[in-house]
């Protein structure tokens, strides 16, 4: 795979990748593998929330008022 990048990001992430001790070549990896992996998470992390909707397992607004302390907002 090629990605092309304007040369002003690619002066960016040689900079970037050079304050990391890294090339921009393996700081690019890294960035990919870190972002799809959070990608895939955040992800995960709708669809419980989703899940949970459908199921009926939330708490309404006025609940939440409920359970927070008077005085604190």
């Amino acid at each position: 795979m090629e990605v092309n990048l304007n040369p002003e990001l690619q002066a960016k992430l040689a900079r970037i990748a050079a304050e990391n001790n890294s090339g921009a070549e393996e700081y690019t990896r890294q960035l990919i593998e870190h972002y799809l992996d959070h990608d895939a998470w955040f992800r995960e992390k709708v669809k419980t929330g989703l899940d949970q909707l459908d199921r009926g397992e939330f708490v309404t607004h006025d609940e939440v008022g409920a359970r927070i302390e008077p005085g604190i907002i």
